[in-house]
């Protein structure tokens, strides 16, 4: 499928298969445009009078661009038909989980106003913390259960997992005991509001972790009214110092610094400018997922605003990248030379199949936004024989190929496959419904991410050309 756009002014086309991305003036684009964006088929009568009547004195370069582009799409270098995947193409043998979101407690030092999971507790009204002895369980499923795979990752989540400090030490020398005698990869990280992040946390987590996402949402007074404490007491200014402190230690080792936006800061990009400003060069803005009823959910009013906010967003990363404080936004990180394949792009996060959520009490869910619906419990891993109820597993495996009509006709599906199921279920009630303002603000922040990749080419072939 062809999608043709604009950001910031330039007027581009995406194929979704063959990757091609290509910018154009603006007679060339509105030409394309006309085409019809599946089978490639020419403009008809109506929409060619249209494009002659706006350009008047075009004639010639008309027929000649259009003949361009039907060439083009004879040779399937734009309007390349869709690659058909099934099930068995994606796993020709069983899937086998490789990834786990480990529960290392359900309760938080902070009361975030968005939480998902409750402000800590997952909405059960009991705060709990993992033992050790669930925990070496739940690794011990995960090795069991990832049959063949050799690269395996664990996400030490919560709540916030630095209150329960003694056992994560104990988990991690547990895994490098099980990964020395299995010969497993177990590849660690840790997602923290780092409040309690220290010099001796700091120490550990850079020795034995391979990644840490660290949660600030920004400017001090955005962050301060969505994320205060348990008292309602501002947390900003000790979670910036430690955040800044790990960062400045952790050398070439993998984090990123994660933030929400929500109704009340559509201005994001200028959250992620004053990270940036702070050097926390791994960032990451991700729009809040809400209940439309919350006074901090995102409107229909709002996502006009946040269109216009990524393409801000995109031209500071593009002009800050030769800048005082260069960063890498994470949505803005396409590879499209080199990138996944399309079935590995449309299996997505494994929901349900590849990944699943362990909590306190070792009981499975497919993921981490979907712990505590009973509809969804999978099991428990203290089980014998360690299984997961297949019932489950087999409707969110029904769910990693995008055979919904929507995804079918949707130019961005190799890039979100079918978009958050958790999310689509939260939004609809149905993992068969669709999250309508998810799927509009994921196209327009590819469109943002596309435009970025065009202008660092841009800038490249620019000191090529003068080098």
């Amino acid at each position: 499928m062809l999608h043709t756009f604009t950001v910031n002014g330039d007027y581009l086309a995406f194929d979704s298969e063959t990757q091609a991305l290509v910018a154009m003036d603006y007679l060339p684009w509105r030409l394309l445009e006309a085409f019809d964006a599946f089978t490639g088929e020419g403009p008809d009568t109506a929409a060619l009078t249209r494009i002659r009547l706006e350009f008047p004195d075009q004639a010639d370069a008309i027929a000649e661009i259009a003949a361009e582009i039907a060439a083009l799409r004879d040779d399937e270098a734009l309007f390349a038909p869709p690659t058909e995947v099934n099930l068995e193409q994606l796993y020709p043998e069983k899937p086998l989980i490789k990834s786990m979101c480990l529960h290392i407690c359900h309760d938080c030092n902070l009361r975030c106003r968005y939480c998902f999971a409750g402000q800590g507790d997952y909405h059960s009204g009991m705060r709990s913390l993992l033992s050790a002895e669930v925990g070496k369980q739940a690794i011990d499923f995960l090795i069991d259960a990832s049959g063949k795979r050799h690269n395996l990752d664990i996400d030490f989540f919560g709540g916030e997992p630095l209150l329960n400090w003694d056992v994560v030490v104990e988990l991690v020398d547990y895994c490098e005991q099980r990964s020395a005698e299995t010969g497993k990869d177990l590849r660690l990280t840790i997602t923290t509001n780092a409040l309690l992040l220290n010099k001796e946390k700091r120490d550990y987590i850079n020795m034995h972790f391979k990644n840490c996402v660290l949660s600030i949402d920004g400017r001090e007074q955005v962050h301060n009214y969505m994320r205060p404490s348990p008292s309602g007491a501002d947390s900003f200014a000790p979670i910036l110092r430690n955040i800044k402190e790990f960062v400045a230690e952790r050398g070439d080792k993998e984090f990123y610094v994660r933030g929400t936006y929500t109704h009340y800061n559509t201005d994001f990009a200028s959250d992620v400018a004053f990270l940036a400003s702070e050097d926390l060069q791994q960032i990451s803005m991700e729009p809040v997922v809400a209940d439309s009823h919350e006074p901090y959910a995102l409107t229909a009013e709002d996502i006009e605003k946040i269109k216009t906010e990524y393409e801000k967003l995109a031209f500071h990363y593009v002009e800050e990248k030769d800048g005082a404080h260069p960063y890498r936004f994470f949505h803005f990180n396409l590879d499209l030379d080199e990138g996944p394949c399309a079935y590995k792009r449309l299996k997505g996060c494994g929901v349900g199949t590849e990944y699943i959520a362990v909590t306190p009490q070792g009981d499975i869910y497919p993921c981490h936004q979907l712990v505590g619906k009973d509809e969804f419990l999978m099991g428990n891993v203290s089980q014998k024989p360690n299984q997961l109820n297949p019932a489950i597993t087999a409707q969110f495996a029904d769910h990693l190929v995008p055979d919904r009509q929507p995804c079918q006709t949707c130019w961005a599906r190799y890039y979100c496959a079918g978009g958050c199921v958790a999310n689509h279920y939260q939004a609809t009630g149905s993992l068969d419904g669709i999250y309508e303002q998810g799927c509009e603000l994921q196209k327009k922040r590819l469109e943002a991410a596309l435009w970025v990749k065009y202008k660092e080419k841009e800038k490249e072939l620019a000191r090529e050309q003068f080098a």
